[in-house]
């Protein structure tokens, strides 16, 4: 009965254990780092964590604005009490997965003061030692 109950307990463990997900790493693509970088800032208000996909020069103006808020607020130029991001697709090409320069486009629907607001925003960004990095926030062509 003993053996049973072991082979059981461990037939079990197999069965959990194959049921994990496959969820990639940050870092496997451009927007999955352009996500999590605009996530820091928006959603979690944690310039340090979004300054770790930056590059060093972008990390250097960010710092320098001292909290997320007021990065957000003045060099990207949209505020949100809470945001929903996500990658444009429409524009993909499969080739960026490839070089090492990557222009990425973010749509993001959130809301400020119970108002809706869409925007989007292009990133250009970096890859180095195989993982992804924010380099430019191209302004908005479109803005005063």
């Amino acid at each position: 009965m003993k053996k049973i109950t072991n082979l059981l307990s461990l037939v079990i463990c197999l069965f959990l254990s194959a049921c994990g997900d496959d969820t990639k790493t940050l870092g496997d693509t451009p927007g999955d780092t352009a996500t999590a970088y605009f996530d820091a800032l928006y959603n979690q208000q944690d310039l340090q964590k979004a300054s770790t996909m930056a590059t060093p020069n972008l990390t250097r103006i960010m710092k320098s604005y001292g909290t997320a808020k007021q990065f957000s607020r003045n060099l990207v130029n949209m505020q949100y009490d809470e945001v929903t991001i996500e990658v444009d697709m429409t524009n993909m090409s499969i080739r960026e997965q490839y070089g090492d320069n990557a222009k990425i486009n973010l749509i993001f629907t959130g809301y400020l003061n119970g108002d809706k607001i869409d925007e989007m925003r292009s990133v250009k960004m970096l890859r180095k030692k195989g993982k992804w990095y924010i380099d430019k926030i191209v302004a908005d062509p479109y803005a005063r």
